[in-house]
């Protein structure tokens, strides 16, 4: 072989065996990628935005009509979906109903959002809205709002009316607490064989224990008092806010309730507790919003339980043994106004020739008038949980009480035991505070101070069962009353009826509050009838 061709050979077998050992690598090398990625640890999904929420206590059902409260309210615009809804401004905005118009003076009809499924997948439709007018009238709560409605036609699939019996100014009012249920997800029975419709407070019920709605949150865990978890519906019409979970903790202590915002445990808390409030709105990383109230609280005095309170001059001397500026200074901490009236200052009710009476001297003299001159002894019972200091002012109250020669007996326990009692009317004084369902003074005296009357539903929250004819006349005229001056001269006149003859002892109007850490538009979702639209909310 010549030495050239021997040269080329070798220059060939040389490259040859190259590339036989970079292809070997190569493959070694895929192995080891392989081998690598098998162990290197999968991409970290997405962190769930998740909001850590505690509040006072908790919803005591998820059956949206066992309970007209602030509580359930509360829930109702979690898991179901108002026809309207009020803005900040106190506009009515729509939601499940897009649009609304005045067919005749009986007649308002909704014009129903189209595409939108309830939890369980079915569609929503008018039959719903008609289904959930009808149980709003059997039930034993709601039955009372709801009486001026003959009840709900339908139009067509997305249309239907609502049908009042006489002349109504508050239909819009009252859609806002029209959170349609799902009609076929509550018709028929369970697997007892009980109606799954059925409206039952204290014991076992299929919607007690079941929800579909067509809100932004599915209540996907629920253990009552302890925790109860939402998670953010994926069929959800409204795309605004992007909270996917909310963890609830009841924590009716006010302490623990701060502590845990301020050590990070919580995110939102309501209500603030007046003597905490600086605190937090000096606290770097949080943010602390206020709103004046229109909550009444007051003290209902059972006329029917206990002789001595059937007596007026009693009541009278009551109502001024209480010191009202008091409380609001040293309990309430300023936060809060002093009330002689349901009415707070704007609504058509108020009246500002009813000033507020502590007078111990007068009180005395008027017990000494009354037919009890030596006193006597009464029950109460109050929350420990539902309205901010109930239980102090409670004891604040006793404690005024027997100034004038009246020993009670108090006992104060959660809301969740206290509704039941309260139901009852285990105790001859009860504590309850009141919202007006229609932002309106005709609410108050529906609920509060009508003539109790298990037909109708009116005065369902009158457990002292104060009972005054006129009353009750110019609370069924305000309904119809189309003369602004007129309907509130009306209303006026119930609360100097009232007043005179100390149907029951008002406290003051309780303000709202609410805190969260920063980074969130809390401001923009809460509003004065404490029923924040937690769909809207916004983590950052």
């Amino acid at each position: 072989m010549k030495l050239s061709t021997f040269k080329s050979a070798g220059k060939f077998s040389l490259l040859l065996l190259t590339l036989i050992v970079a292809l070997m690598l190569v493959g070694c090398g895929g192995e080891e990628k392989k081998e690598a990625e098998k162990a290197a640890p999968a991409p970290e999904a997405p962190a769930k935005v998740t909001l850590k929420l505690a509040m006072d206590a908790d919803p005591v059902s998820l059956d949206p009509h066992v309970q007209l409260s602030g509580g359930m309210l509360q829930y109702s615009h979690m898991v179901f979906d108002s026809l309207v809804r009020y803005d900040q401004d106190m506009n009515f905005v729509p939601r499940l109903a897009e649009k609304w118009e005045r067919i005749d003076d009986l007649t308002m009809r909704f014009y129903l959002r189209k595409g939108v499924k309830f939890h369980s997948g079915n569609d929503f439709t008018a039959e719903d809205v008609v289904f959930t007018i009808d149980r709003l009238k059997k039930s034993d709560d709601y039955k009372g709002l709801f009486e001026p409605f003959v009840g709900a036609t339908v139009v067509d699939t997305h249309t239907v009316d609502l049908v009042t019996k006489k002349p109504y100014g508050l239909v819009l009012n009252m859609a806002t607490y029209v959170f349609p249920m799902d009609k076929m997800f509550y018709s028929g029975t369970d697997d007892k064989g009980k109606a799954k419709d059925l409206i039952i407070k204290t014991d076992y019920s299929f919607a007690n224990e079941n929800e579909s709605g067509t809100g932004p949150f599915v209540v996907t865990q629920r253990e009552q008092g302890v925790k109860t978890v939402f998670t953010r519906f994926a069929d959800y019409w409204d795309k605004n806010g992007n909270i996917e979970e909310i963890v609830l903790s009841p924590i009716k202590n006010d302490a623990t309730r701060v502590a845990a915002l301020l050590s990070g445990d919580v995110d939102f808390i309501m209500p603030v507790p007046p003597q905490d409030l600086d605190r937090i709105k000096s606290t770097d990383g949080l943010k602390l919003i206020t709103m004046s109230g229109s909550r009444i609280i007051t003290f209902q005095l059972n006329q029917q339980r206990n002789p001595a309170l059937a007596d007026a001059k009693v009541r009278q001397a009551m109502a001024y043994a209480y010191d009202n500026n008091g409380v609001v200074e040293k309990i309430m901490k300023g936060f809060a106004t002093a009330a002689s009236q349901m009415s707070p200052k704007g609504y058509v009710g108020h009246n500002e020739n009813l000033p507020l009476r502590f007078d111990l001297e007068k009180a005395k003299a008027l017990m000494a008038e009354s037919g009890y001159p030596d006193g006597f002894e009464a029950t109460m019972i109050a929350p420990n949980n539902r309205y901010v200091n109930d239980e102090k002012i409670a004891e604040a109250f006793v404690s005024m009480m027997s100034k004038i020669g009246i020993k009670i007996s108090l006992k104060t326990m959660p809301k969740a035991q206290y509704w039941d009692e309260f139901d009852a009317q285990a105790a001859d004084i009860q504590m309850i505070g009141w919202h007006s369902d229609t932002e309106d003074s005709g609410n108050f005296y529906e609920f509060l101070s009508m003539c109790r009357n298990a037909e109708t539903g009116y005065g369902q929250y009158n457990s002292g069962n104060y009972c005054n004819a006129r009353v009750d006349e110019l609370t069924l005229a305000a309904q119809t009353e189309t003369d602004p001056a007129k309907r509130a001269a009306d209303c006026q006149e119930v609360e100097k009826i009232q007043y005179d003859e100390a149907g029951f002892i008002p406290l003051h109007w309780q303000n709202l509050s609410w805190a969260s850490k920063s980074g969130m538009n809390t401001e923009e979702i809460v509003n004065v009838m404490n029923f924040p639209y937690f769909g809207d909310l916004v983590i950052k």
